[in-house]
């Protein structure tokens, strides 16, 4: 059954609607991906920048907070006044100088509180509440600086406590200081329209936010993933996360090693790609533009071609049918003009091609005796090779014989490498005179110096078609070629598992190269005299 075929229109107008399409949609896909890539690259950048600067500053507001409390922590040179009353004045004045501290606690080197000085309550004296398990007291009674956990203070803004060694009468100095601070910091962080920063702790409890009061609700952020990764060992940057509500967002975060806090900063992923979607948009449209160009071009280079291509078939059909002095007639200026003259000369070409027809069905029927001759060569060889399966003189005179029926040879024979590691020869053949001298130039060392042994070296054809004349040809191979009278020589290297056992030389009595086909024969004759 024959396929129906297409006609012109559709067949030019789907293959020009889809490469336009195509070229279009690639451009486009290619220009999208580096636009997604670049613009996710830029934001986790400017993220990343913007978290680590709010993190720079939150740490250094919370050390400077603690440098303030060292000088409240050294001994007075006056102590001529009340030790306690002379403490009490410093906090006050500690107080008036660092607004985010609300309370400073001494608790004495026993352990037990001795003054209390505060901006919500009355200050106290001489409390004696015992401290000495608190783990504010414990660090910096060992000399080190104690950062408090976050906490709320009656449900309201978060506070967190900052202990000291208070100096030579080895109390400690315990200051509650006031978050805000840190929510102006994450406050004033903006990325576009709806990024934001938060600040988490340790635990995943969010402690500074824009909205003020997820803060007061004490918001666990754990579920988060990006909450949820700090601290893990293969913690690696998660650039792809969720918002509270489930969004996609683009997400950077920067520690505060000194804290145990993480400062999340974030972006909507829709925002972010709010100028890919347009893009989308726009190719859509030059898409849909494309296309229509390609209809409109399509139906005029169908129509273009119509009229030229039915010349062609008309003209064609008449060569086709013996009208050989046919012209086909087109003037189109392009390649169907040139497929019109094609047609053209194909006709005489077939003239001509007639005429000259019994010459080559002649020279056709001498290539295949000649390759006959070859095949029933090759089955003789064969056939003997069966035959004479423990001698191989029957094998060789029958190589040799068919060499010299058709390579024309004067003179051809097989030489193998011996146990003493010289090449000796075990045969030749042929009506070329005083071929006992030639027997006597035998064996030959193995070496390049000599035509056999640079085919079994180089297990290559060597191939010299003047010997007393060309360019390269070895001494022994001009010596040994006067005594048989050879003008040309060729030798096929016996190969056995890749390596060169003898050679296969044939010679003719008159100067000129041997054709590829006789290379190709003598290399078949070659694997025959190895078998």
């Amino acid at each position: 059954m024959i396929a129906p075929r297409w006609r012109l229109f559709p067949k030019y107008a789907t293959l020009i609607i889809a490469l336009v399409a195509g070229v279009l949609l690639a451009s486009g896909a290619v220009s999208l991906y580096f636009s997604w890539r670049e613009t996710q690259a830029h934001l986790v950048a400017l993220q990343a920048e913007k978290a680590q600067g709010a993190a720079t500053r939150i740490e250094q507001y919370i050390l400077d907070i603690a440098h303030q409390l060292g000088w409240a922590a050294f001994p007075r040179m006056d102590m001529a006044g009340d030790p306690l009353e002379q403490r009490r004045i410093d906090y006050l004045k500690l107080l008036r100088q660092v607004p985010a501290i609300t309370e400073l606690v001494w608790i004495g080197p026993d352990g037990r509180e001795r003054l209390r000085v505060s901006r919500l309550a009355m200050d106290a004296l001489n409390a004696a509440t015992d401290l000495s398990k608190e783990p504010a007291y414990v660090t910096a009674k060992a000399g080190k600086t104690y950062f408090g956990p976050v906490q709320f203070r009656k449900g309201t803004e978060p506070y967190m406590a900052i202990a000291r060694p208070a100096g030579g009468d080895g109390g400690v100095t315990v200051a509650d200081v006031n978050l805000k601070f840190v929510w102006d910091v994450v406050s004033r962080i903006k990325i576009g329209v709806a990024g934001l920063a938060y600040v988490v702790d340790a635990n995943g409890t969010l402690i500074a936010h824009p909205d003020i009061s997820l803060v007061l609700k004490k918001t666990d952020l754990k579920a988060l993933p990006q909450v949820a990764a700090i601290g893990k060992p293969d913690e690696t940057p998660n650039t792809m996360a969720r918002d509270p509500q489930g969004n996609e967002v683009f997400a950077a975060n920067a520690r505060i090693p000194a804290l145990d806090w993480t400062v999340f900063v974030e972006s909507p992923r829709a925002e972010a790609f709010a100028p890919l979607y347009a893009s989308i948009i726009r190719i859509a449209l030059l898409l849909v533009a494309g296309l229509l160009a390609a209809v409109v071009a399509s139906f005029f280079l169908a129509r273009t071609l119509v009229q030229p291509i039915r010349a062609l078939q008309a003209g064609a059909a008449r060569i086709g049918a013996g009208e050989l002095d046919q012209r086909i007639e087109v003037r189109s200026g392009d390649e169907l003009e040139a497929l019109a003259e094609q047609f053209n000369k194909m006709g005489d070409d077939l003239k001509a091609s007639y005429a000259g027809l019994e010459h080559k069905v002649e020279e056709r029927t001498s290539a295949l005796t000649d390759a006959l001759e070859q095949q029933t060569a090759t089955a003789e060889i064969l056939q003997v090779i069966s035959s004479s399966v423990a001698d191989t003189r029957p094998v060789f005179d029958k190589i040799l014989d068919s060499c010299e029926r058709l390579f024309d040879g004067l003179h051809m024979g097989i030489s193998l490498v011996g146990g003493d590691g010289a090449v000796h020869l075990v045969a030749q053949h042929g009506p070329a005179p005083n071929r006992e001298a030639f027997e006597r130039t035998f064996p030959v060392p193995l070496s390049l110096e000599s035509g056999t042994g640079s085919a079994i070296l180089t297990r290559q054809v060597m191939h010299y078609p003047d010997v007393e004349h060309g360019p390269d040809v070895p001494a022994y191979v001009q010596r040994s070629s006067k005594p048989v009278n050879t003008k040309a020589v060729i030798l096929a290297p016996l190969l056995w598992e890749g390596r060169g056992i003898g050679a296969i030389f044939v010679g003719r009595g008159v100067a000129g190269p041997f054709s590829e086909k006789d290379i190709a024969l003598l290399k078949t004759f070659a694997d025959q005299a190895v078998i």
